[in-house]
């Protein structure tokens, strides 16, 4: 590598953003800025068009108002202060006062060295440093095994999570644990079924509404060893709660041996019934009272209700029409227990005390409870509350929709009730770990999702998970070959790779920013869309070779150029394997 080609300590475009920030610094000391102006909306990114340039700023465009001056003139001032930067080849300004910049080729091969200096670390931002974010995902219902309902959330909160420690985040992985409704007393009376068959009893067929599943019977067997006949005659208020709190740890057992075949693990579980048993619901209650945030009303007759079928009640009522939700919601039921909401209310005043920021990832079917207990969080965190003066710690929920599982394109049904459901086990023991995470992160978790079991695993340009996969395969297998035919990457001659190998470099040198947009927008989709785009693009470059000797990578008449593609194939492995990583998937070295 030769000097001008020297790796820097910062990648390419947090070094610009550097550039652009000095250059309005420059403008302010000459006068031609007022100083103190608002720089957060500052970006510099590539253009949309490629052929406009390499980067682009809207400085001008952004600051102008504000500076009260004509956007254009203050582009034509920052471009005489950009086109001072040795790397800068060129800088124009297009339509009203977008910045175009043109980077020399070296600019692009210093940071393939800094990919290669990183390493492992490449990517990885300090933007959110200082900051916590508390991260709930999975949080099925503890009665029974994980089933592929719940798989794409789990994937979707796993690899949010990592995404955002990438960027510098200390991140708290949450689970709740839904453990005082009335879902885990149907548990508790459907083990105590398991309970009497394990004792000789014949049961005959498990009555509705109960869950029939067989993954009761061995939590049935360990009661009946322990407590022998105690309870099979005794009445329900003598066994409810104690098969409740033994069948909810051994679901949770086994919920979490699901989760690790996935990779998938939580900091913290936190349990419904100890928050309520704490008393903390009654604190929130208390605490929104205080603040005229719950009063006790009458809830409005449902729709096509009449007065002689609907009877009002006086109930504790949160004020979340003044938060945007269509109607205040009740906080208790009539028999003074706490509804779901209640309840949610409560586990997020909780959990707001020790984050700086929410992310709750919930099923679609969660849709209607959104603005209501986003309405909560604004204020129990004191957002809309001038009496506290507080701001609201912000809160998310990204909801996600179901997977329909399909084998070769025939509907796969599923069941919990019945007891014939597919397992999140089964999939994963079929098709494999990687090829599950990946597959849920290849749509937009809003889109509807169709997981085939023939498709996911096909050898095919059609299956991102295999196209990606393969792209580091190849990328291992051509530096395999390389040493057997003693060669291998070099920074040497850098200076000599083309117009190709410079356009992969480009697209590489996108990968910290978009880490960091990716967290800021919590989608780690984005990931996973940009290693396809990348093995799409590293596959095209590779495949020049079929048809054009000379582009072949490995070249044994010429070491150094064959080490300089070497170099650049090794950098992009590197990238992928660090894409990888933060979606949870392991790069393969052949396939």
């Amino acid at each position: 590598m030769s000097a001008t080609q020297t790796p820097a300590t910062q990648t390419l475009h947090a070094a610009f953003a550097g550039h652009i920030a000095a250059a309005l610094d420059a403008l302010e000391a000459a006068g031609t800025l007022p100083a103190g102006l608002n720089r957060a909306p500052v970006a510099v990114e590539p253009p949309r068009d490629p052929s406009h340039g390499d980067l682009a700023t809207n400085a001008a465009m952004v600051l102008a108002k504000p500076a009260g001056m004509n956007p254009r003139a203050l582009a034509e001032a920052l471009v005489a202060e950009l086109g001072k930067i040795p790397q800068v080849t060129a800088a124009q300004i297009a339509g009203p006062g977008f910045i175009n910049l043109r980077l020399a080729p070296a600019a692009w091969l210093a940071e393939l060295g800094t990919i290669a200096t990183q390493g492992t670390g490449y990517g990885r931002s300090a933007v959110g440093a200082g900051t916590t974010v508390n991260v709930e995902y999975v949080s099925a219902n503890p009665t029974g095994p994980m089933h592929m309902g719940h798989c794409r959330g789990a994937v979707v909160g796993d690899a949010l999570a990592a995404l955002l420690e990438w960027a510098g985040h200390k991140v708290i992985r949450e689970y709740y644990v839904n453990d005082a409704g009335a879902q885990v007393q149907v548990l508790a009376r459907s083990v105590h079924i398991r309970y009497r068959e394990a004792l000789g009893e014949t049961v005959g067929e498990i009555p509705e509404g109960l869950y029939p599943g067989d993954y009761l019977v061995p939590v049935g067997q360990a009661l009946a060893a322990e407590f022998g006949d105690t309870y099979a005659a005794a009445p329900e208020s003598a066994w409810l709660d104690l098969f409740r709190v033994r069948a909810v740890a051994a679901m949770m057992v086994m919920i979490r041996d699901d989760l690790a075949l996935l990779g998938i693990r939580h900091d913290l579980f936190s349990s419904a019934a100890e928050l309520q048993a704490a008393g903390k619901p009654a604190e929130a209650e208390a605490w929104l009272r205080a603040h005229d945030l719950v009063y006790d009303g009458e809830l409005e007759a449902p729709k096509g209700k009449t007065l002689e079928d609907w009877e009002p009640v006086a109930l504790p009522l949160f004020r979340s029409t003044r938060f945007g939700d269509d109607q205040d919601r009740p906080i208790r039921k009539s028999d003074g227990s706490w509804t779901y909401f209640g309840a949610d209310l409560a586990y997020h005043f909780q959990k707001a005390a020790s984050a700086d920021a929410l992310v709750d990832i919930w099923g679609a079917d969660h849709a209607g409870t959104v603005k209501r207990i986003k309405a909560a969080v604004a204020a129990l965190t004191g957002a809309a509350d001038s009496k506290t003066g507080g701001k609201a710690t912000p809160f998310e929920v990204k909801l996600v929709q179901m997977v329909q599982l399909l084998r070769n394109g025939e509907p796969v049904k599923m069941s919990k009730r019945s007891g014939t459901f597919v397992t999140l086990a089964d999939v994963v023991r079929e098709v494999g770990k990687d090829v599950v995470r990946f597959t849920m992160l290849t749509r937009k978790p809003e889109a509807q999702m169709d997981f085939d079991f023939a498709k996911v695993v096909e050898a095919s340009k059609d299956n991102p998970v295999f196209y990606v996969q393969y792209a580091h395969a190849r990328i291992r297998s051509t530096l395999r070959k390389a040493a057997a035919e003693e060669l291998g990457p070099s920074a040497d001659a850098l200076d000599r790779l083309g117009e190709e190998e410079l356009a992969l470099v480009k697209l590489a040198a996108q990968f910290p920013r978009l880490v960091e947009a990716a967290a800021a927008a919590r989608e780690p989709h984005r990931v996973a869309f940009f290693l396809h785009d990348l093995a799409a693009a590293f596959h095209a470059y590779w495949n020049l070779g079929n048809d054009r000797p000379d582009k072949r990578i490995i070249l044994p008449s010429d070491p150094a150029l064959s080490g300089a593609r070497l170099f650049l194939g090794a950098q992009i492995g590197q990238l992928i394997r660090n894409g990888l990583a933060i979606l949870g998937v392991e790069a393969v070295e052949e396939m």
